[in-house]
Order: structure tokens, then C-alpha cells, then sequence
């Protein structure tokens, strides 16, 4: 996965249902903040930050340090492993996980405070090098 360097105000003019595009502008404010990075589209993703990742398999790539994408469904969050947040998912509000990805259908039903608190946690697990058996360097 590689930065595309598309237009984001553009892509985002695209983004269907209007909640999803709504809830889009909120989380790149949000994800803003607690990176300190601006946002670059990878494709359909909505990327902060970029590291290079190596599991113990060998498979490696690139990827952002924190993304999201406005699914038609759902707003997608990316993140490390979801089994690492058990007392945060609990109190967020309505969602679902798959092992790295948080489901939100509307940001506005969750706590803002607790996604925030995710997402520093990610983002610090990230830049420390990253999850067990996987090797992360923060390259941008």
C-alpha cells in the first residue's frame, strides 16, 4: 500500500451516505490531533503518518500509522488489534470489530473521548515499535 496523492476534498465529495461524509470530516480533525500529521489519501483510506511494517513470515509493506475509510455501510477504523482495547471497546458505544478494524455507522453514537483514547494507544503502540512478532518503523 503506497500513498496515491489523490485530492482528499475531492474524494470526500464523493463519500456516500451524507453521514459518512459528515463523520469523515470529524475523524480527520480527530485523527489530526492525536497524530500531529496531516491527512493523505492511500487509495480509498484516509492515512496519517506512514511506517513500513515486517511480520515474523517475512510478508512486508507500507501502511499509515493511523487510517480510517468512509465505507458505504460503516466507517472503518484501522487499527493494531483490536484485542488490545477490551475496556475501552467496551465503553465506546455501538460498534464491531474484525481483528484490526473498528465499525462505526455514526461517530456521534460513540464516546469521542474513549475513540480518542484508542487511538492514542495505537498510535503509541505503533511508534514503539508495534504489536508482538511485528517489527514497525515510523517513517513519516
Amino acid at each position: 500500500m503506497q500513498p496515491t496523492g489523490g485530492d482528499l476534498g475531492a474524494f470526500l465529495l464523493g463519500v456516500t451516505p451524507e453521514r459518512r461524509r459528515t463523520d469523515a470530516q470529524e475523524l480527520i480533525e480527530l485523527m489530526r490531533e492525536v497524530s500531529g500529521r496531516d491527512p493523505v489519501l492511500w487509495g480509498t483510506i484516509i492515512g496519517f503518518g506512514a511506517c513500513h511494517y515486517v511480520y515474523p513470515t517475512g510478508t512486508e509493506g507500507d501502511m499509515p500509522v493511523l487510517a480510517f475509510s468512509p465505507r458505504k455501510t460503516a466507517t472503518t477504523i484501522y487499527l493494531d488489534d483490536t484485542g488490545a482495547y477490551p475496556d475501552e471497546l467496551a465503553r465506546l458505544g455501538p460498534h464491531t470489530t474484525g481483528r484490526g478494524c473498528l465499525y462505526l455507522k455514526k461517530l456521534d453514537a460513540v464516546d469521542l473521548d474513549v475513540l480518542r483514547a484508542i487511538l492514542t494507544r495505537c498510535l503509541a503502540r505503533t511508534e514503539a515499535g508495534g504489536a508482538e512478532g511485528v517489527r514497525i518503523t515510523v517513517t513519516g
